[in-house]
């Protein structure tokens, strides 16, 4: 009998909060996929080029996977006192009818174990899906094919960890809910939603002064911030600490100042105020804010963390990746750093060693560097080059043939991307006849792969290896350097990615829960307004109107402190390379419109649907 109880309870439970199934499932979700890790495509192809980035990224994971839990475990007891807050009159029916403490406490914990059940299978099976995602997405970075590598993967190992980590939390809860209902007394539980919240009002000049004070609070910790920049902000605690401190205590006065005077200024325009239900609206909402300002806080440091995490995972991402690409304009650079006493012919060395330039190399060139000799050139660098070999190279990366003066002075930065991995010089562009005239430096040989470029790699070491001995070859390949990059770079994007989820997560589940039953608290009162002849339209209106006046509080506020803190963590990126604020802004206002907007959508339809219920025009 108590398990098909508690199977309709559940399934009625999950028609009007769904909110909490989706939690759940896409905590189980979130978790899963980043404990798979070690089967998705990017760190199998690491593992196989023995790149030592990936017990880093495993590491890190897992240790970040413990503190992920903490957050989940406490976003989800937050969210099971919801329920039970919001099932407080059903508990004490059941106590009325006759039914034990006990009793009733193995009703929770079989409804808890059977909603465990579902979410696990649900965010199980959505793990899958987006880990093989997350694949694709890392996988994309690379400038190689690794299809081979793709396709769905179940970690038996991923979903151990992550069924024994909710186990452990599910356990938890069960505990928790069945202590919470044998210390609960019968009046309480029949008259727990008969609480209502009392607005305060609260002196206006001194609503006006916490607001003021909070601003410049604010304005004191964004100059910090960008005064002594992101590094020192983070590093230095005689700045962390104030930045931090000040950021807080302002963030916390100007929700806490809201109740005093945003009643008020709508107060003054009466044509708004008391248009539809907007008395209502207002008053339902300022009353939660003057409660719940610290919640609030919360919750709005926990969309700036989110936010600015991913944004700036995202953009070290594409700042790397761009940094990559400048630094391998080809496939393979082979120099030849006694060029000054032996020249090669590779082209003859490499077929003589098994290896067909005809037939894998897609284009070839050798090129010799100079010594600098001011007398001869007329100016004071490192290294000269020939206008044809220069001309070469640029031509075949795409760009303009160089038609100006010579000789032409090319700073290092700019040789740093005319072959792979660099010149460390830099150099002087001369008249090739100039050249006779100067003596060899180093021997450049720099190819493109006509087809499979692993392959083709592979085949070309073997050759370069039996090179004769009297020479000293160094060999840059683009396959390599994205090697080394590709692990910094996965490392950044999945710890980003990870806690910026788990940080929106938090925020939006914390936020749609405290609206669900703010929204169930409020049923009564709007079966009062439609008695008093408040129109349908208008009450599902004001319900959706509360939900969003929650939402977009801590929102804006979170999205100004994002500028500023983005702005920061931009200037320090930049010193690594160009920042592509855009692509990491658009990637951020994805995600936080998917999840966020996602569980708006999910409390104002649920909120909708509780208002209605009660007025009895569901429809």
């Amino acid at each position: 009998m108590f398990c098909k109880l508690a199977l309709r309870n559940v399934r009625r439970s999950f028609q009007d909060y769904g909110v909490y199934l989706l939690t759940l499932t896409f905590g189980v979700c979130l978790f899963y996929t980043f404990n798979s890790l070690e089967g998705q495509g990017a760190i199998r192809y690491l593992a196989q080029s023995g790149s030592p980035m990936v017990e880093v990224i495993l590491s890190c994971i897992s240790v970040f996977s413990v503190f992920v839990a903490v957050v989940l475990a406490c976003l989800m007891v937050y969210a099971n006192r919801f329920l039970l807050r919001r099932r407080k009159r059903e508990l004490g029916t059941y106590l009325l009818l006759g039914l034990g403490q006990g009793q009733v406490s193995l009703i929770l914990m079989l409804e808890t174990g059977l909603v465990a059940l579902v979410s696990m299978v649900l965010g199980l099976g959505l793990g899958v899906l987006a880990s093989m995602g997350l694949s694709r997405l890392t996988t994309s970075m690379f400038q190689i094919s690794v299809d081979h590598l793709l396709g769905l993967r179940f970690s038996p190992a991923a979903a151990g960890k992550t069924v024994l980590y909710f186990g452990l939390i599910f356990l938890v809860m069960m505990v928790l809910s069945g202590v919470q209902v044998s210390r609960a007394k019968l009046l309480d539980l029949m008259q727990g939603n008969r609480c209502n919240e009392p607005l305060k009002q609260r002196p206006l000049k001194w609503a006006v002064a916490q607001c003021v004070l909070g601003v410049l609070c604010l304005l004191a910790a964004y100059g910090l911030l960008l005064r002594f920049g992101m590094a020192v902000a983070i590093i230095m605690l005689p700045v962390c600490v104030p930045m931090l401190a000040l950021g807080t205590v302002g963030t916390l006065l100007i929700f806490r100042s809201l109740s005093g005077f945003v009643l008020r200024l709508a107060q003054a325009r009466p044509g708004f105020y008391y248009k539809n239900l907007n008395l209502f609206t207002l008053r339902e909402w300022m009353s939660k804010v003057h409660s719940t300002y610290l919640a609030q806080t919360v919750i709005c440091i926990l969309l700036l963390l989110a936010m600015g995490i991913t944004a700036s995972s995202m953009g070290l991402n594409s700042t790397l990746d761009a940094n990559a690409q400048a630094r391998s304009p080809f496939d393979v650079t082979v120099k030849n750093y006694r060029g000054d006493v032996t020249l090669l012919d590779f082209e003859e060395e490499l077929n003589r060693a098994g290896f067909s330039t005809g037939e894998k190399l897609a284009w070839q060139r050798e090129v010799l560097i100079y010594y600098g000799d001011e007398a001869v050139v007329g100016l004071n660098t490192t290294g000269v080059m020939g206008l044809s070999d220069y001309n070469a190279l640029r031509q075949r990366q795409g760009k303009e043939l160089y038609t100006g003066a010579l000789p032409a002075y090319i700073p290092w930065e700019e040789c740093e991307g005319l072959v792979t991995d660099g010149l460390t010089m830099d150099l002087a562009v001369v008249e090739d006849s100039v050249l006779e005239r100067l003596e060899v430096r180093r021997q450049l040989w720099i190819a493109d792969y006509a087809g499979d470029k692993e392959a083709t790699e592979a085949e070309l070491m073997a050759a370069l290896d039996r090179l004769p001995q009297e020479c000293v070859t160094l060999v840059h390949s683009r396959i390599g350097l994205y090697q080394d990059l590709m692990g910094n770079k996965m490392l950044a994007l999945f710890l980003g990615l990870y806690l910026g989820l788990t940080f929106l997560l938090a925020a939006a589940a914390v936020l749609a829960l405290q609206q669900l039953s703010q929204g169930a608290d409020n049923a009564g009162r709007y079966a009062i307004l439609r008695r008093l002849g408040a129109r349908e339209g208008m009450v599902s209106r004001c319900a959706v109107e509360q939900v969003a006046l929650a939402f977009l509080l801590p929102l804006a506020l979170a999205l100004i402190h994002s500028a500023v803190g983005m702005k920061a963590a931009n200037d320090l990126i930049a010193q690594a390379g160009k920042v592509d604020a855009l692509q990491s802004t658009l990637f951020t206002g994805l995600m936080l419109l998917l999840v966020y907007g996602g569980y708006f959508l999910a409390t104002a339809l649920a909120c909708r649907r509780l208002a209605l219920h009660e007025t009895g025009e569901r429809r």
